[in-house]
Parts: C-alpha cells; structure tokens; sequence
C-alpha cells in the first residue's frame, strides 16, 4: 500500500499520481486529494492502481449521485461538479492540440442544458437474464437497474427487459423526442417476447431481433431544429439532441448562399440537410446502407431537392466528386480521417472545412495534416456526453 498525491486527471479522467518516478493512474480521484492505494496493474511504463482510502478528498468532489459509479466506469467524472467537468475539458481539448498539433487555442466548451438524463440511445448486456454493463476494461457485467445518463424513456423500459425473454445477448435502446423507442436485440436465443405487455406500458415504435423485424418498424423520427430526421435502428445519430442543436446553429453560420457543400461520414444526413438550407448543392457519403436510405427520405421530407448521396466508404467515393466544392463538413468515427482521404481532401482546395470530431487525438493528428494548406480560425468544444471525460468539438479550417 502507498500514500500519494495526485497531481492531475489524464485525458480519461483517472488521477495521476508518480511512484518511483513512474506514471501511476488512479481511477475516482481528484487533484490535490491525498490517497492510499494498492497497484493493480505494473507495466514497464506505467501503473494502474485502485483507491484504498481517502486521506484528505477535494472540496471540489461529490458524492455521485450514481449507485455503480465505483463500478461501471461509464461516467468517470460523477464524482465532480458540472462546472468543473467543463474546465477539466477544456483544458483538456487545449492540451492535445497544442502538444499534438502545436495549436494553441483558447477553447470555449459550450454547455448541455442537460448533464444528466441525456442520452437517447444505451446499449446494455445480457449475461444470464441479468442486464448491465461491463464494468470498464473488463468482460464482468455490472446489472443495473437504471443508467442516470440516458433519457427517462429508456430507464423506464429497462426494468422491463425481462419481458423480451433474453438470456444471452445485448439490446439497444434508443429514444426520440416524442419519448418513443426503437428496441434492437442480438442474441441466439429463440425468445418470445410478450408484445403486448410492452406495448401497453411503453411506446414501442420497433422491435428488431439480429436485423429482422418482430414488431413495427425499423426506424422512427427525430427532430432537431424544427427539421425531422427519420433514424434506423442501426443509423448513427448524435446522442445528444440539445448539443446536437447546438452544433447545428454553430454550422449553419457558416454556410452562405451559393455554396456548395460535401457532407462527409453523413449518417443520416443530419449536419448536411441542416447546412443545405443555406446552400445551392450538397453532397452526402455515407457507408451504412440504412443511413443512405434514412438520409434520402430525410431530404425529402425536409423538402430538401439539392442534396444527393453516394453509398460506400469516403475514400472510395470521394474521388468521384467532380463539383467545385465550396465547403466540406467532416464527421468521422473516433479513428479520425485516414491518410487518402486527407490526401484527397487537400486536392479540393475548398474554400472551408468545418470538422467534427469525438476524439482530440485523432482530430490534432488531422489538423496538423490539413494546416499545410489551411489556417485554423476558430474551435469550438461541445459537451456532448456530461460526466464523460469525452468532449465533442467543432474546428473552422479556412483556405490560405
């Protein structure tokens, strides 16, 4: 057992304190607070440990108000106040960039009006008839009975799981703003569920079992600003609708008449369909066929007539673009832009880029690529998933 101090939070909210000179790392802490623990992972670099005892805690800690906070590790900052949550992120989108990028940025991170009761999709696990999570870094599920991060639609349909009959599996529950679900299950069990106890206690838009329909229909609407956006069940879609709303006022800004817009990793079409309004043309690639679909009915019903889309992977598909391309909207997975298509993407020479991304490391990564012919002008963080340590950001890349 040692008595430490820690020094600061690492990029994934754990304490770091120094033992012998070696980076040590202490989930549930907080600078300043003095703690006794015990190693539970030695590597040549680095040590993971567990707290023992608390010596002396923050004042900026609090009691989380989560009963699998020790445990889940989904939410790993539930242990600080919101405002401060805010700081932690802010210097951490500062840091990476500036350490990764050499881009030094005073980052303001725009709030959720929502820190708790946000989320409008959660995927749990089934492990004989018991529903949860896995407890972080590990195949050990934690049952629990409500997640303090998603929507009251989602909570109030996980107590009633047991009525899909699962033993074995996992379940995706996702929520719109009307308070509907959409419900897909994986499993290899032969189950059957009871529908209409379900369907009398919840509102239940779908229900798909290994991507065939049981019950309903495969996707429902959202709507973000006034716009609707039909969602498959295996469609992407930000996770949270008051951030989302957000990031599309900070875009729309930025688009003028006349333009014409690439929307890349569209999804459903979301960020393109929004941008579209102030534009001449658009663009859509998108990988996953529902999404496809779900974006063409998007712009339809958007009565949206200048956007077209192409299915398959963006650094196949961008190539193809022959348009003089005004601005190109980037949105991709937490892996960031692969090395063709940022190859690719400077050939443009688009007049601006507007990036989006859920991970600073591989978003300084592509800054630093893309500012060989760009001047970054504006960065702005959003804080999609309170009490995470992950934060959202939006980047403005101008043409020199």
């Amino acid at each position: 057992m040692y008595e430490v101090t820690i020094e600061k939070l690492d990029n994934q909210g754990r304490g770091i304190c120094y033992l012998n000179n070696k980076i040590t790392f202490v989930k549930n802490t907080l600078p300043d607070e003095i703690v006794s623990i015990n190693i539970i992972k030695e590597t040549k670099k680095y040590n993971e440990a567990e707290v023992v005892k608390y010596l002396k805690t923050s004042s900026k800690r609090i009691k989380s108000p989560c009963p699998y906070f020790n445990n889940c590790g989904g939410c790993s900052l539930l242990h600080s106040k919101y405002e401060d949550t805010l700081i932690y992120k802010k210097e951490k989108l500062e840091s990476i960039l500036y350490k990764y990028a050499n881009i030094k940025f005073d980052i303001n991170i725009i709030p959720s009006n929502h820190n708790l009761e946000y989320r409008n999709k959660i995927t749990l696990k089934i492990i004989n008839t018991k529903t949860g999570y896995y407890k972080e870094s590990s195949h050990e599920l934690i049952e629990i009975k409500k997640c303090l991060l998603a929507e009251p639609a989602i909570n109030s349909f996980i107590k009633d799981i047991p009525y899909l009959g699962i033993k074995n599996g996992e379940i995706t529950i996702r929520s719109n703003y009307n308070n509907e679900l959409l419900i897909w299950i994986k499993t290899k069990d032969k189950i059957k569920p009871n529908i209409p106890y379900l369907k009398e206690n919840h509102k239940i838009v779908g229900i798909i079992i290994n991507d065939k329909t049981l019950e309903g229909e495969t996707s429902f609407i959202e709507i973000i600003n006034h716009q609707l956006f039909t969602i498959s069940y295996d469609s992407f879609f930000q996770i949270n609708r008051d951030i989302c709303s957000k990031l599309f006022n900070l875009i729309i800004k930025e688009i003028t008449p006349n333009e014409t817009i690439l929307d890349l990793y569209c999804g459903v079409g979301t960020l393109g369909i929004n941008a579209s309004k102030n534009a001449k043309k658009a663009y859509g690639i998108e990988i996953v066929k529902n999404a496809v679909l779900n974006a063409i009915t998007n712009s339809k019903i958007n009565k949206r007539d200048n956007i077209y889309y192409m299915l398959g992977d963006v650094s196949v598909c961008l190539p193809k673009i022959k348009d003089q391309i005004d601005t190109i909207i980037v949105d991709p997975p937490r892996a960031g832009l692969d090395k063709s298509t940022k190859e690719t993407l400077l050939t443009f020479n688009a007049n601006k880029i507007i990036y989006v991304s859920c991970d600073p490391m591989t978003l300084a990564r592509d800054l630093k690529e893309l500012s060989t012919k760009y001047n970054i002008t504006n960065i702005k963080g959003l804080d999609m998933f309170p009490f995470t340590h992950h934060v959202e950001c939006v980047c403005l890349l101008k043409l020199r």
